[in-house]
């Protein structure tokens, strides 16, 4: 006999999914909802390797190639704050098919560009579809999972993120042995297409909107149709006195995560979420180039720095997800970051008596350390911090902050690496990896483990404290 499920309020619903173990099927709706970010990883890395080829096929200076960079950057900020707010308005479904179709049509058209404005009105494009897709799929990871499993699952944006810039030297290595030369920046970049069109089609098949967005903003039938079809149990809606059959699609105001109840943990995550974003796209990004500074200009040490580089924040977003439920978030980020200082500042100090294979080993260790940190709990951390009502509004604040740091890490590295040399560029970085564990140790609550509403309920009470 199937279990029944009664459902009075939304609260019943979010109550259900928080201690609800899932079907078999739960681990695949999870990857397919973070499919977007595998597509999402690739289109931001995949240029990384192309960037020599491009610049001679444009005739691009230091300053251009920032900006074809940090278009794509721009248009994420844009995508994640709007994007957000849709997510809260319109539902997560929607707003899933909506940001492939854009990486779909962004990628091929930055592909096939003939010149630079081309190039950048279709980076933007493809910017705008990631900045969408992060707020999206992390809250609706958040809104399915249970509370034991919410953290690591949604965590594991990151690991799928390092595969993905994994993939773009292995996907370019074989055209590059067929000779491509000029156009493997077009194929690297026009790639992106298929994990974004493949990812849609499952989407569109697998996916149901999210029940407790529904339970909120369409009624308590809705959500009660989707559990039964998620969950397959029977469910009967008795609603309260006091609430309403259909509610009224909610329009979440911007300035609400800055009210006294979440201001403060809004501003720290802007901070956590800008400088993982600045040390990452300052290094991660220029892997590449990186490779070739350490190990010659040869292209094909372009290739396997991509490669063997990614593996390390493999292992380290790996690891994250693994141990985060048991450490939390803080002490998470606190060694990430802690570690991550300390391998820039060996990179700062020692370049000139170490030999190679340590300097490239110090390059993974930063990689591994802030992926294991902040480059994963960062994003994380936002999609956990706020209510259903505004999870994606405070999911896209948090993406868009990290495209805040993605820009100033864009236009960072070239400039700053052309007038003061590669090791003085990674001297001033420590800057942002320094101020962000400011941020972690400010930092005085944890939300892995807790209730999917549970801030909600708190600040209805008029005490709300941080460790919501």
């Amino acid at each position: 006999m199937k279990q029944e499920l009664i459902i009075r309020n939304a609260r019943d619903v979010s109550d259900f999914i928080d201690q609800h173990a899932g079907g078999r099927s739960s681990w695949l709706i999870v990857l397919i909802a973070l499919g977007g970010v595998f597509a999402d990883g690739y289109d931001f890395t995949s240029l990384g390797i192309g960037v020599p080829a491009l610049q001679h096929t444009f005739g691009l200076s230091p300053f251009e190639v920032g900006s074809v960079t940090a278009m794509m950057a721009i248009g994420a900020a844009i995508g994640a704050v709007w994007g957000g707010k849709a997510a809260d308005r319109v539902g997560r479904y929607k707003m899933f098919l909506i940001d492939l179709i854009l990486l779909v049509v962004g990628a091929l058209g930055a592909a096939l560009s003939v010149n630079l404005a081309m190039l950048l009105a279709f980076r933007f494009l493809l910017g705008l579809g990631v900045g969408l897709d992060f707020p999206v799929a992390l809250s609706f990871v958040a809104e399915f999972v249970n509370k034991n499993k919410r953290g690591g699952s949604c965590n594991m944006w990151a690991p799928v993120w390092s595969v993905a810039a994994a993939c773009t030297g292995l996907i370019i290595l074989p055209f590059y042995l067929a000779g491509f030369g000029e156009n493997l920046w077009r194929i690297a970049v026009g790639f992106g297409a298929v994990p974004a069109l493949i990812v849609l089609l499952l989407r569109f098949k697998y996916i149901k909107e999210s029940a407790p967005w529904a339970a909120h903003n369409v009624g308590l039938a809705e959500a009660a149709r989707i559990l039964e079809a998620t969950y397959k149990i029977r469910t009967r809606v008795v609603p309260e006195a006091d609430q309403p059959t259909k509610p009224a699609i909610q329009d979440a105001k911007f300035g609400e995560i800055f009210s006294p109840v979440y201001s403060r943990r809004t501003l720290l995550i802007a901070v956590i979420c800008m400088t993982q974003s600045m040390e990452y796209f300052a290094i991660g990004f220029n892997l590449p180039s990186i490779s070739q500074t350490l190990f010659g200009k040869a292209f094909i040490n372009a290739i396997l720095g991509a490669v063997v580089f990614n593996i390390f924040g493999i292992v380290g977003s790996g690891l994250s997800a693994l141990v985060m439920r048991r450490m939390g978030s803080k002490l998470v980020m606190t060694i990430g970051y802690s570690f991550t200082i300390a391998a820039l500042l060996a990179m700062f100090e020692l370049h000139n008596t170490l030999p190679v294979i340590d300097m490239g080993l110090l390059v993974g260790l930063m990689i591994l350390a802030h992926s294991f940190g902040a480059g994963s709990q960062a994003m994380t951390t936002a999609a956990l911090s706020y209510p259903t009502r505004i999870r994606g509004l405070g999911t896209g604040w948090g993406q868009g902050m990290v495209r805040v740091g993605s820009i100033i890490g864009f236009y960072f590295f070239p400039l700053l690496v052309s007038v003061a040399g590669f090791y003085n560029m990674i001297g001033f970085l420590i800057i942002a990896p320094a101020l962000g564990l400011v941020a972690t140790l400010m930092m005085n609550w944890n939300p892995v483990g807790a209730n999917m509403d549970e801030v909600e309920i708190l600040s209805r009470a008029k005490a709300v404290p941080e460790g919501a």
